[in-house]
């Protein structure tokens, strides 16, 4: 049994005419399925407005579909009982794109991470404490920022935070929603090398949510390309996705830029993938 599976989900969002004030409803998912494996990382790739981040809050029970399924651990998440629903929002987390806007500016680190801690557990002060410095230091920080706040950390730093606190309970699977799309190129090399090894040392599955192929490809273990609120392609593996024939697949190929100058040539991108 897969860890997520996504069946057959459409969502809509209503809104009103301007000149007839009649309902009109937008579909931004049409009939979505995937599924995702303990262990694994299922990459979704789309442009801007594809419906990414709508799934994202699908997934995590932040919107609930019209239509379709989410089984997390078999569980359909929107009609479990009290008991299973909690240890689902124990078991899935999220980290978001915008590392500021996703922690309280008034909270210490110390106390950032401790929420999920204080809601989960029942530990002692001082074994919380350890807790907490020893995910600090996990996820590169140290003792030392425990008393920070989050406008003396830079982007990167406090997303570092924000993986410490979605590893705290040590979910079956987080869903990453653009998490690193806000920070500068090292940053984000710093922070994938992150999750890959934290993916590896405690057992995690990941959804990652990105706009980005070159993000898309170092983390994941499969690929899915999102248009138009439409799932066009689901591949096993990540090479498939540079021989797909699929038109909004080759446009997103073709959209890479080469590492070397001289490759970037609109006729050129096509035949070096490996700069990925």
């Amino acid at each position: 049994m897969s860890l997520l599976q996504v069946k057959e989900v459409t969502h809509s969002y209503g809104s009103r005419s301007i000149f007839n004030w009649k309902d009109r409803s937008k579909k931004v998912l049409s009939d979505i399925s995937l599924s995702i494996e303990e262990g694994t990382c299922l990459g979704l790739l789309g442009r801007s407005g594809a419906g990414k981040s709508t799934l994202g809050k699908v997934i995590l029970g932040l919107e609930r579909p019209q239509n379709g399924q989410i089984l997390f651990q078999g569980h359909d998440i929107y009609t479990a009982d009290n008991h299973t629903r909690k240890k689902i929002r124990r078991d899935l987390q999220v980290v978001f794109q915008d590392s500021y806007s996703s922690v309280n500016p008034r909270m210490t680190a110390e106390r950032i991470i401790a929420e999920p801690l204080e809601n989960y557990e029942k530990l002692t002060v001082a074994e919380q404490k350890r807790t907490i410095i020893e995910l600090l230091e996990r996820v590169g920080l140290s003792e030392e920022d425990l008393k920070k706040y989050p406008h003396e950390y830079s982007g990167g730093q406090l997303q570092r935070i924000n993986i410490a606190r979605a590893i705290s309970l040590k979910p079956k699977l987080i869903v990453l929603d653009e998490c690193v799309s806000s920070l500068d190129m090292v940053t984000q090399t710093l922070i994938l090398e992150l999750l890959r090894e934290l993916k590896e040392d405690f057992g995690l599955s990941y959804f990652f949510i990105t706009h980005d192929i070159k993000s898309a490809y170092t983390i994941s273990d499969t690929l899915g390309v999102l248009e138009k609120g439409e799932l066009v392609e689901l591949y096993g593996s990540k090479n498939q996705f540079f021989t797909s024939e699929h038109p909004v697949v080759k446009e997103m190929r073709g959209s890479i830029l080469s590492e070397h100058p001289r490759y970037r040539s609109v006729r050129t991108r096509e035949k070096h993938p490996k700069s990925v």
